[in-house]
């Protein structure tokens, strides 16, 4: 579907003058974006509606989905019929904007007022072709409970500890720690924590390194805490932990929530990730704004992007959707609706936290790398089996 992609959206790109962009005079704009659940159709929605009484203009919205929501998006590339806006997780930006499909904004913008960390995944060569929208991560959940059960009265602060009470707690049908198996798009940011707390790197932008000795050790420390715990779906190991069967559990700012409505944990911390080698680094996602490089709207879309990653708008955005994480903007990011004890961890970890190495394959190369993490978990082969033939896999993209 890549290949498909570039071949069409490339060729057909030179049919078209950078100066038709913008003949349109039409006050109407397309916006797909993935927040689909009906509460959070609502802020979306009316976040909307304020930029339409500003610009006198009209949006048409559509919601996608992450079961199918990129083939969606593939498919109105390849026909035409892309949107003028449109959102993009951060591992997803690279492979649209090498293909050519998106407008380079990059004399439009101002990027120093976004996190440092979160401008990486809007670039590709000389270009700009996304604005950071919001950006969250993971943290350490722990059941106190369980801990102080077993005679635990702190929470762990290294790898070493949390491995240690993971032995004693995980017996009958209580788990010491949550290992994400087979689940695709979620196992490899799991696996990603553990190598860079390991001091290890996958990518350093030009080649991969899957069988270094740093990424190596990070994957044997994530098989070891997968004999103390329960291999399953993000999903379920929420579940799990809001159920009070799990000790350990790195998980994002959507299972609080989860948390309060079984109330089966009486005594739970969040903690930034645990230090290994080195200091404990996290996954951190993001959600990002691209406009279509045949919008006929040019203008009116880089405003509403502009509008919508405006800190003023995307604080209020993550104060009524509290799973979204926080504001890409530097200015909102120390909001003060974030001293909230939970969220202040997270935020704590967003300054230890890296995003997916920009590849414009990431996904080809994320499907290989879950393949080879599945293949050691479930003892089909040795860790260093396993990295050394992704490594030689990564030799024909």
């Amino acid at each position: 579907m890549n290949k498909i992609l570039i071949v069409l959206i490339v060729a057909s790109s030179f049919l078209v003058s950078c100066g038709e962009k913008n003949k349109s005079d039409s006050k109407k704009i397309t916006f797909w974006h993935f927040w689909s659940e009906p509460y959070q159709r609502t802020v979306v929605d009316s976040l909307v509606k304020e930029f339409e009484k500003q610009e006198k203009v009209e949006v048409e919205i559509t919601e996608l989905s992450w079961g199918d929501g990129k083939v969606k998006l593939l498919a109105a590339f390849n026909s035409n019929t892309a949107p003028d806006v449109l959102e993009l997780g951060s591992d997803w930006v690279s492979q649209f904007s090498s293909a050519g499909v998106l407008s380079d904004i990059s004399h439009h913008v101002e990027m120093s007022k976004y996190l440092d960390f979160a401008q990486e995944p809007c670039r590709w060569e000389n270009g700009i072709y996304a604005l950071p929208w919001i950006v969250d991560t993971r943290v350490l959940f722990i059941n106190m409970d369980l801990l102080k059960a077993n005679g635990f009265e702190n929470p762990p602060t290294t790898y070493a500890e949390m491995l240690e009470m993971s032995k004693v707690i995980n017996k009958g049908d209580i788990y010491g720690f949550g290992i994400n198996g087979s689940d695709k798009h979620r196992l490899y940011k799991k696996v990603l924590s553990f190598i860079w707390s390991e001091g290890g790197s996958i990518y350093d932008g030009k080649n991969f390194q899957f069988d270094s000795p740093q990424v190596i050790a990070g994957v044997k420390k994530y098989k070891d805490l997968a004999q103390y715990g329960i291999v399953d779906t993000q999903k379920e190991l929420d579940n799990y932990f809001a159920k009070g069967r799990l000790a350990f559990w790195i998980s994002g700012s959507w299972l609080l929530k989860k948390v309060d409505e079984f109330a089966k944990v009486k005594d739970m911390q969040l903690v930034r990730i645990p230090d290994f080698s080195n200091n404990g680094v996290s996954f951190a996602g993001g959600e990002y704004l691209s406009i279509s490089k045949k919008s006929e709207n040019q203008e009116l879309a880089l405003k509403l992007v502009k509008f919508l990653t405006d800190g003023k708008n995307s604080v209020e955005f993550c104060r009524n959707i509290p799973e979204a994480g926080f504001p890409a903007d530097k200015e909102y990011y120390s909001s003060d609706f974030y001293d909230n004890e939970y969220k202040a961890v997270f935020a704590q970890q967003l300054e230890s936290s890296k995003m997916t190495p920009m590849h414009p394959k990431w996904l080809e190369v994320e499907e290989l790398f879950e393949g080879a993490i599945e293949q050691i978990l479930y003892d089909r082969m040795t860790t260093e089996h396993a990295m050394k033939d992704l490594q030689s896999k990564m030799k024909g993209l």
